[in-house]
Order: structure tokens, then C-alpha cells, then sequence
């Protein structure tokens, strides 16, 4: 394999981890409230869940969809319902930064929410059907690693930007606040869900 494609596979990677979506706010939001580990560990589980959602599209999970167009449908209106639920608990928040480390999102969260996740769904549709179309093997090993590495570091970044501005706004009001445009955001990521016409 190239250079060049193993480059143009990175720059996608990178483009579809780093882009603000469901999980990366969670990961902000997750960075602002609790320690830092507590957001990486969430952040490994929504690595791997997209890892394995990934190369399960590209053996074909897709096309399961195609046969059964009402199993996407309930698919997405599950995580449309998650992303809803998500938001409240943050829209409700007092801006207090708790210590209770239990209610932080953890590793089967975030896995979960990758499964549930339209941007998910829509950047693994399109890396395999640019760059594996034919359920090419060994092209899908190479981009499944270049994504692990990418996508955790990705949403890394999101989680160490919660926590620079925890520093920068650690007063309750502030932080409720902030809590509060993150709820507004991931509430319209539904809105833009509900009214998409085809995720894959």
C-alpha cells in the first residue's frame, strides 16, 4: 500500500474523530466535570466501540440494514432517545464538579454510544466504501489500526480541552452554564438526525 493512501486513510480518520459530534461532547463535558482518566476511560470505550462497529461494517454489517430497513430505524431512534437523555442529565446539572466518579461516563458508555452514534455510522459507510469497497482484508486491518490510534487521540483532545476549561470556569454558575450550551448542542445533533433521510 502506498504512501499517499495510507495518508489520505490517516487525514479521513482524523477528519471524521476529531469533528464535533455526540461523543466528542460528551468527552468535553466529561473533561470539565471529572479527573482526566475518568474521561480517557471513557474515551478508550468509544474507541473500541467504534473499532468494532468499523470493521463490522466493512464484513458487511451494512448490508444486514438493506434486508431489514426497519432494524436501522429502531437503531436510530434508540440513540436518538440516548442522545435526548444525555442532554437533559446535562441541561440539569448544577455546575457542581462532583467527586462521585461512579456517575461519570465510563468504558461501556462510550462504547455504546458509538453504536448508537449517526457520525459514527455515516464515517464508517464512507471509509469502507472508499477505501475497502470490496471487503478488502488486509486494506481493512491497516485502516482499523490507523483509526485506533487517531480516534483515541482525537477524543482525547476533547476530553484535555474539558479540563483546561475547568480551570477557566470552575464556579458553579459558569460551569452550569457550559454544561448547558453542551445540552443544547447535543440536542440539536438530534434534531439534525431526526430530519436526515438516510444515514447510510
Amino acid at each position: 500500500m502506498s504512501l499517499s493512501i495510507l495518508l489520505s486513510m490517516s487525514a479521513f480518520a482524523l477528519a471524521a474523530s476529531i469533528s464535533p459530534g455526540p461523543v466528542n461532547l460528551v468527552g468535553l463535558s466529561s473533561g470539565s466535570r471529572y479527573p482526566l482518566i475518568r474521561g480517557l476511560i471513557f474515551v478508550s470505550g468509544a474507541t473500541l466501540g467504534f473499532l468494532v462497529l468499523f470493521v463490522a461494517v466493512g464484513l458487511g454489517l451494512n448490508q444486514l440494514f438493506e434486508l431489514w430497513p426497519a432494524l436501522f430505524t429502531v437503531l436510530r431512534w434508540a440513540g436518538i432517545g440516548f442522545l435526548l437523555y444525555l442532554s437533559f442529565l446535562l441541561a440539569r446539572s448544577d455546575g457542581e464538579l462532583s467527586s462521585d466518579h461512579i456517575k461519570a461516563p465510563g468504558f461501556w458508555t462510550g462504547a455504546l454510544m458509538q453504536w448508537l452514534n449517526p457520525k459514527a455510522w455515516l464515517a464508517s459507510a464512507a471509509g469502507i466504501s472508499t477505501y475497502a469497497p470490496n471487503g478488502e482484508l488486509q486494506i481493512l486491518i491497516i485502516f482499523t489500526a490507523l483509526y485506533a490510534v487517531i480516534c483515541w487521540l482525537s477524543l482525547s483532545s476533547w476530553v484535555v480541552a474539558g479540563a483546561f476549561f475547568r480551570d477557566a470556569i470552575h464556579q458553579p454558575k459558569y460551569l452550569k452554564r457550559f454544561n448547558q450550551l453542551l445540552a443544547l448542542l447535543l440536542f440539536l445533533s438530534c434534531i439534525v438526525v431526526i430530519f436526515s433521510t438516510e444515514f447510510l
